[in-house]
């Protein structure tokens, strides 16, 4: 077996969270009485877990680079109440925008997106250029930003937000249709057979060591049946009679007597939270600031006297988590449907959770952002069949507080292993 994985070239850590989410996954559905392996439940799943995984992509390079961040659910929970406050209250009162005009949901989500930037370039000055530790720095930004949520509102919830604005969150009208879903999945699949391809021919032009041929077949295929699989899974999902019959009556189109079945397709903040995971991953693989960022994380002595400008590095580090806090917020805003002062509560735990448990070392200089992700659909997936399962939420902390122990225990003896 372990021949067969070196001949793919399979990384042994993330075949190991795969079977794990397997297991999960028949676990659950086996208790649940086949409820949690449903296109319903699936979908809701993928949509719950959007933020996190967005900004566990923002906390891999932040650990990589020997530091963390606490202060994540805050910064997402402070940006959320900004936005509502400016599309429910500013807009519309005191520049006269109305609910329906198309600039509400753009300034709203300009304005998550240059507050989270802003408090992340504060938090990374201070620890770059200050000497803080990030521990400190952004433990006191959880009790600052979620104090100061509440301040903005005296602790109301605001509503109602924007209609369009809505649509990033998911929800009964915040997905692109079967059609358009179908198109992404075969795209995405064939993009993704010819960058592996593309990255064959480089290795061999170089005189790199390649996989066998039978190897990159499998490979692609298996990468390509996921893709179809997940557009298939969430096609499968269908909008309930009541929206489906009026979005055809609004297409001018007339509802058949035996009715129509209209498909979710990928939900809008699923798209963005991939989105977001390959730009990053772009970042940190393909640019001069992501090899800064594992220079450090490696040797941080070492970078600096190789002339990487260390302390620069380090704090767009942290401006890039908390712009990835404020599109976090866009889409937790979004999909409750409000700015409330709980949002965002314990997100820290469950981005910093996914991160390690994706097989990002907490002593710096690995990680992957796709692994992140894969975390992030872990932690998702516990909290999704605990809910099913009524078990209470003390209990629920339990079990995740022991899945981040042994994700960590695993990580130091791998780290073990390797040396």
């Amino acid at each position: 077996m372990s021949g067969f994985l070196a001949k793919l070239e399979i990384d042994v850590r993330l075949l190991g969270m795969i079977v794990a989410l397997a297991v999960i996954w028949l676990g659950f559905d086996y208790f649940s009485g086949g409820l949690f392996l449903t296109p319903r439940n699936l979908w809701n799943l993928s949509v719950q877990t959007a933020s996190i995984a967005t900004m566990s992509c923002g906390m891999v390079l932040v650990i990589v680079t020997r530091h963390i961040d606490l202060s994540v659910g805050s910064i997402l929970g402070f940006a959320g109440m900004i936005i509502g406050v400016v599309q429910a209250r500013i807009l519309p009162e005191q520049l006269g925008l109305g609910f329906d005009h198309p600039l509400i949901w753009q300034i709203a989500v300009l304005t998550g997106l240059i507050v989270g930037a802003l408090i992340g370039t504060l938090h990374g000055f201070i620890i770059a250029y200050l000497g803080v530790s990030s521990f400190i720095v952004t433990l006191g930004g959880l009790l600052i930003w979620r104090g100061a949520a509440w301040w903005v509102t005296a602790g109301q919830t605001v509503a109602p937000i924007d209609a369009r604005f809505r649509m990033i969150g998911g929800g009964i009208e915040g997905s692109i249709g079967a059609s358009a879903s179908w198109i992404l999945g075969v795209t995405a699949s064939l993009l993704a057979i010819a960058m592996m391809q593309f990255s064959r021919r480089r290795r061999i032009s170089y005189g790199f060591a390649v996989r066998p041929v039978w190897a990159e077949a499998l490979i692609s295929a298996i990468i390509a049946a996921m893709i179809l699989g997940a557009t298939w899974v969430v096609n499968s999902y269908n909008l309930p009679t009541a929206v489906a019959r009026r979005i055809t009556e609004a297409r001018g189109d007339i509802w058949p007597e035996g009715g129509l079945s209209i498909a979710h397709g990928f939900a809008i903040p699923v798209l963005i939270a991939l989105g977001a995971g390959i730009i990053v991953t772009f970042l940190a693989l393909r640019t001069r600031f992501g090899r800064y960022v594992f220079a450090i994380g490696g040797n941080p002595e070492a970078a600096e006297l190789s002339g990487v400008n260390t302390r620069r590095t380090q704090m767009l580090v942290f401006t890039l988590m908390g712009l990835l806090c404020g599109v976090a917020a866009c889409i937790s805003t979004a999909r409750l449907q409000s700015a409330t002062n709980a949002a965002g509560t314990f997100d820290e735990l469950y981005v910093i959770a996914a991160t390690v448990i994706g097989g990002t070392s907490l002593a710096g200089g690995a990680g992957t952002i796709y692994g992140a992700m894969l975390g992030a659909i872990v932690m998702g997936s516990l909290q999704s069949g605990m809910l099913l399962l009524d078990m209470p939420t003390p209990l629920q902390n339990i079990v995740v507080g022991c899945v981040l122990i042994i994700a960590v225990w695993v990580d130091s003896m791998f780290r073990r292993r390797v040396k």
